[in-house]
């Protein structure tokens, strides 16, 4: 295996001018009397005495110090910072920095970007025999995928021509088919393989990241990108020093304390075996299921939609409201391109139902789950979920094929063997989870509200969307409908929508058309290998 770099590439590449400023100004426009504070207002004159521009500062240092301990916060969001990340694990993305509303990030992706030799994160804290045999299982999972990648071509290309049988022999079809068989084959790369990105978060953001930099699940990679994330911060903007706190200790985390006050390991096999028999039983072979939703979610919905147009019953029943509100054809932002219906009076009324699923997915597709901010997930510290024994998704179009399976099956049974003995060696489970292959488990529960749910389900449900993150929304947006048909029969992709609306084309994704014409199709009719 080529050499493995482990240090986190870090680059601040934008920020807020004098965003500590920046900081006081907004904070003290809130209580002048004379308008709008500006920047130069704190700063005050360049040529002012020493001693001015040190009083000027003690009593920026006051103000700031006051107003974060007291907790008003929206000061800080303002500033934001842009980071562009590399060497970053996969895991680490999944844990921590996607793991809340409050960022955007665009970084590579592994279902069309090949993955490359060494491209792994390697822990630091792992040495002699247990760093040869993490290695070597790396350099394993990296020839299953490669293998996979060959082995799946055939597959893919039948499925392929199948819906775009006028494209044998181009380059565009090679290059297609090359895409969506290393889609599946990368389900065997392990979750410490590197990514890279753009992450913006505003400035309270990342000093919340600095304050619980070192809870689970991947805490000593936490600590070196977010103390590189602030260094960076601090270098540009010093003055930020004056209100940063502390790590918080992760014996000091809510986690932590409960595992130490039970006597709890982060790995208990046995309890994980119970839990994941519980869940799995209440799943009942689905990969999400319905499991809490509003009373009266669409008579909520219908008279929300009377308020706002301030109408009576009689003149808009319940049904026609929520047909009104919607119906594309109807709400014609339903079928424009941004997502409006946050600024829309009448689209806001669809924030009242709400929905609640538990769901198992791969690493792979919640870490495309978990980018729909809005609709959020409690999910669970990794390891506390470890049986032992291999427990992971299969891509359908490996499912179809034996020698695929086969070949599949052997890669997950080897890596399991692989993180079992790293345990046995007395290694950390954090870094023994670095090698959970992207087809990993994820069980966790999920809710929304409708307006976030349908641009959800709209994005997801186009035959574009990963293989199983479709899969699942499919079973979501039809368990709705089953409970709520009203609302249920709305939630649809794309295609449909602007179908319903009028726009053309119908399709909006171009050249990248699925070539299925799924505005044809009932949601009960939805079909798909790749």
């Amino acid at each position: 295996m080529a050499a493995v770099v482990t240090e986190p590439y870090v680059k601040l590449v934008n920020i807020f001018s004098s965003a500590y400023d920046n900081f006081i100004a907004t904070a003290r426009t809130c209580y002048s009397a004379k308008g709008i504070v500006d920047v130069e207002t704190v700063t005050g004159p360049r040529d002012a005495e020493p001693t001015e521009i040190e009083k000027r500062r003690a009593r920026k240092t006051s103000l700031a110090q006051s107003l974060f301990k007291a907790g008003h916060h929206t000061t800080l969001q303002h500033a934001h910072v842009q980071f562009a990340l590399d060497r970053v694990s996969r895991h680490f993305i999944w844990s921590f920095l996607h793991s809340h509303p409050f960022y955007n990030s665009e970084q590579v992706s592994q279902r069309y970007v090949t993955v490359r030799d060494g491209n792994f994160h390697v822990p630091p804290t792992l040495e002699g025999r247990s760093r040869e045999i993490y290695l070597a299982c790396l350099q394993r999972q990296m020839a299953d995928y490669q293998e996979l990648s060959e082995l799946l071509r055939p597959l893919v290309a039948a499925e392929y021509f199948g819906r775009f049988n006028g494209r044998h022999g181009s380059k565009r079809a090679e290059t297609d088919i090359q895409k969506r068989a290393q889609e599946a084959a990368r389900y065997v790369l392990p979750v410490a393989t590197y990514a890279y990105l753009y992450h913006t978060i505003s400035v309270i953001t990342l000093l919340r990241y600095h304050r619980v930099a070192q809870e689970f699940d991947t805490s000593e990679e936490q600590r070196r990108v977010v103390g590189a994330m602030v260094d960076a911060l601090l270098a540009h903007e010093p003055e930020f020093a004056t209100i940063l706190q502390q790590p918080m200790a992760i014996e000091e985390t809510p986690e932590y304390a409960f595992f130490a006050n039970r006597e709890f390991t982060e790995v208990d096999m046995e309890n994980a075996e119970r839990i994941v028999g519980e869940f799995d039983a209440e799943l009942n072979g689905a990969t999400s299921r319905l499991v809490d939703w509003g009373a009266r979610n669409e008579e909520v919905l219908a008279a929300s939609v009377r308020e706002v147009l301030g109408v009576s019953r009689d003149a808009l029943s319940d049904a026609d409201a929520i047909e009104f509100v919607m119906n594309p054809s109807r709400n014609r932002l339903l079928g424009e391109p941004m997502n409006l219906g946050t600024l829309s009076k009448l689209s806001r009324t669809l924030f009242h139902p709400r929905y609640v699923f538990r769901k198992k997915l791969s690493h792979a597709a919640d870490s495309q789950d978990q980018r729909h901010r809005l609709t959020p997930g409690s999910r669970p510290i990794l390891m506390r979920h470890y049986t032992g024994r291999p427990d992971f998704v299969t891509p359908e179009i490996i499912r179809r094929d034996d020698n695929a399976a086969r070949r599949y099956n052997e890669s997950m049974e080897a890596t399991w063997d692989t993180i079992n003995q790293l345990l046995r060696a007395g290694e950390s489970p954090e870094d023994a989870a670095y090698l959970l292959p992207n087809a990993v488990n994820i069980r966790f529960t999920e809710s929304g509200d409708l307006l976030n749910l349908h641009h959800k389900m709209a994005m997801r449900l186009c035959y574009n969307a990963q293989e199983e993150i479709w899969r699942a929304s499919l079973e979501e947006s039809l368990a709705i409908a089953s409970e709520n048909p009203n609302i249920g029969r709305w939630l649809l992709p794309p295609c449909s929508l602007r179908k319903h609306a009028g726009v053309k084309p119908i399709c909006p994704e171009g050249d990248r058309y699925c070539g299925i014409p799924v505005w044809r199709l009932q949601l009960q009719e939805y079909e798909r290998v790749i």
